[in-house]
């Protein structure tokens, strides 16, 4: 009965999400921004890095006469501190579309933005988030896709972003959108039978990457361990951690303490053997294989850490 409410909620909660993407497609052709014809081979989408390529991998699968590349490297992880090349920046010009995720994590293009018209080709995948989830301070941080109603939320953003601007291959955006959202609702469906059962329990992450994630599964994030992004802590810092972490579990509550594959683990080792804790390994997705089900599989993995960890 649980799970049959969490899923009609969660039903609820996706209807919600897309009623400004289901309104947009009733808008006039002549509303978009721009308009090539659907044969003519040069429809080139660029996505600013590995995330939003799985999403774009999905969407434009099979849309004949579209290309899809990214910016930053695949193996860069978040572009909290990327340095923006002369490479990009032609990148950038040359692209007909650019499908950047927003919140922040493109801050490095803003110059680069500025007075040039790309502002005018660009998609946010997550524009508009704030308004429909109630404007939290949480909705400030920008890794919405780890969270998997953040993902449809953006795979919903993003193909009816690339609707308005190329209105020719509309239709099979649309189809791909639904079918890979079908595909992210039974993770989600999946995610919650096994973790529902641990809300409440206590997480310290590597940085900031899952405050959606945790919202959305209901566990509490009770710190994390790179407060600065690119910034490893310091000894003052680790000590205060330590302590938090002794205090939590003063109660008989569970910690479960993470790193992240595609950073050093080192900091939480040194958190794990002044506490007793280990170290698992928590994928906030930024890197991985090249594949449109590798977001899937990654979540997948996360939910069997998650329940190994927690219980």
């Amino acid at each position: 009965m649980r799970l049959r409410k969490n899923f009609f909620a969660r039903t609820f909660r996706l209807l919600v999400l897309c009623v400004p993407f289901l309104f947009s497609m009733l808008l006039p052709m002549s509303c978009t921004k721009r308009d090539k014809d659907a044969d003519d081979g040069s429809i080139k989408i660029l996505a600013s890095f590995y995330p939003l390529y799985i999403m774009l991998m999905n969407i434009t699968d099979g849309v004949q006469g579209v290309s899809i590349s990214m910016l930053a490297p695949p193996d860069t992880g978040c572009l909290h501190d990327y340095q923006l090349t002369t490479r990009d920046m032609r990148e950038v010009e040359d692209a007909d579309i650019f499908v950047v995720n927003g919140l922040g994590m493109e801050n490095f293009l803003d110059k680069v933005l500025e007075g040039n018209g790309a502002s005018e080709k660009m998609v946010v995948a997550s524009g508009g988030y704030g308004s429909v989830s109630g404007g939290s301070l949480i909705d400030e941080n920008p890794h919405l896709w780890v969270s998997v109603d953040g993902a449809v939320y953006q795979v919903l953003e993003i193909a009816n972003g690339l609707s308005l601007l190329d209105p020719g291959h509309s239709d099979q955006y649309m189809e791909n959108a639904s079918s890979y959202v079908a595909k992210l609702l039974d993770l989600s469906i999946k995610m919650h039978a096994g973790l529902d059962g641990f809300a409440g329990k206590r997480i310290v992450t590597f940085h900031e990457a899952f405050p959606y994630f945790a919202r959305e599964f209901g566990l509490d994030l009770a710190a994390v361990i790179e407060r600065e992004p690119g910034e490893d802590p310091s000894a003052r810092e680790l000590d205060e951690l330590v302590s938090l972490i002794r205090d939590l579990r003063s109660d008989g509550g569970t910690v479960a303490l993470f790193a992240e594959p595609q950073y050093s683990s080192s900091a939480a080792e040194v958190i794990a053997s002044e506490t007793g804790l280990k170290v698992w390994e928590l994928d906030p997705c930024v890197t991985g294989e090249i594949d449109r089900d590798a977001y899937i599989r990654a979540m997948e993995k996360n939910l069997e850490v998650l329940e190994e960890a927690l219980r």
